[in-house]
């Protein structure tokens, strides 16, 4: 679930710890964070997710309004709503962890995940100032270091549209 959500929106790991049940909208997809800078931005839940998170949210009987909350068990859920959200270490625990058991080799890591997420859209041909909203960048520079565009797609992009009008 948690791995879904990064790739899913490209959030930092501070802002997924930061989300809270009643701001998410499953009906449309989406929710606003509040990002570095204190800026806020939408963001946009893909349909697996959002059918993961909405499942998950279903069967949560505590009343805490952390999305991602440590649960070990129904002792550890307090009925009073008392916040025990998972921390950006307790996050970064559970991606190397479920990273190890599909077993992926090169570690994996919650700002890999908002890269590949970033790399994703790019390669399927979003724009990078689309990439650079989605993502809360306040520079393209940055959205462009996040990024890597392959020799292929670059092969690609040159047969396509190189000396199209001598032909």
């Amino acid at each position: 679930m948690i791995l879904e959500t990064l790739f899913s929106t490209g959030l930092r790991v501070s802002e997924l710890v930061g989300i809270d049940r009643d701001k998410i909208n499953l009906k449309t997809g989406e929710f606003m964070v509040r990002g570095k800078g204190r800026k806020d931005r939408v963001v946009f839940l893909d349909e697996n997710c959002r059918s993961w998170l909405e499942k998950y949210l279903e069967k949560r009987k505590d009343n805490m309004n952390a999305v991602f909350i440590n649960f070990r068990g129904k002792e550890d859920i307090s009925s009073d709503g008392e916040d025990k959200r998972l921390t950006q270490r307790s996050i970064q625990r559970i991606v190397k962890k479920y990273a190890k058991i599909g077993g992926v080799v090169k570690e994996i890591t919650p700002h890999g995940l908002r890269h590949l997420f970033a790399t994703d859209l790019l390669q399927n041909g979003a724009d990078i100032r689309s990439v650079q909203t989605m993502l809360g960048h306040a520079s393209i520079t940055t959205t462009q270091i996040y990024t890597h565009v392959t020799n292929r797609q670059l092969k690609e992009v040159h047969e396509a549209f190189h000396g199209r009008r001598r032909k």
